[in-house]
This record gives structure tokens, sequence and C-alpha cells, in this order.
């Protein structure tokens, strides 16, 4: 399955305020990609760059409606991640 990426897509970053996500994150909003929400457990609440944080991935679609995800989070946990984005 393919998806269409263009300026409009709403996407929601999976490990926002780590390392990775906040530095790509950063690049994804100065290149002018809608993101509209952050995901990082325990970090709900905050928001990075403007754009709010939330606990789970359930909050932040019920919130934000994303059409698309990526995802920065630490190996042992990314099995665990793209399942909470589908």
């Amino acid at each position: 399955m393919s998806i269409l990426v263009n300026q409009s897509t709403r996407v929601v970053i999976q490990g926002i305020t780590g390392r990775e996500g906040s530095f790509q994150a950063q690049k994804c909003i100065e290149y002018g990609t809608k993101v509209v929400a952050g995901v990082t457990p325990g970090r709900g609440g905050e928001s990075f760059e403007g754009v709010p944080v939330f606990n789970t991935m359930r909050d932040a679609v019920r919130e934000t409606d994303p059409e698309c995800s990526l995802i920065f989070v630490p190996a042992p946990f990314a099995a665990d991640a793209i399942l909470e984005a589908v």
C-alpha cells in the first residue's frame, strides 16, 4: 500500500520529545510539514514548537485527526509504536 503525501497531509510524530524525534520534528516544521501532534508517554499536555504532545496515539488521533505518522522511538519500542499507529 502506498500513500500520497503533500503539503496538506496532517502528521503526528511518535517520540517527538526524544533526541531524534525533536530534531526531525523541527526540520519538518521548518520545511512546512503540517505537524499536528506529537506523542510521548508521560509528556501529555506539553507542547513542542507549538505542537501539542499527547500521552497516547489514541488521544492524538481523537484530538487532531492525523493522516500519517512518523515514528522516532528506541528500537525495543518500535513494534508497539507501529501497532499503536495502525
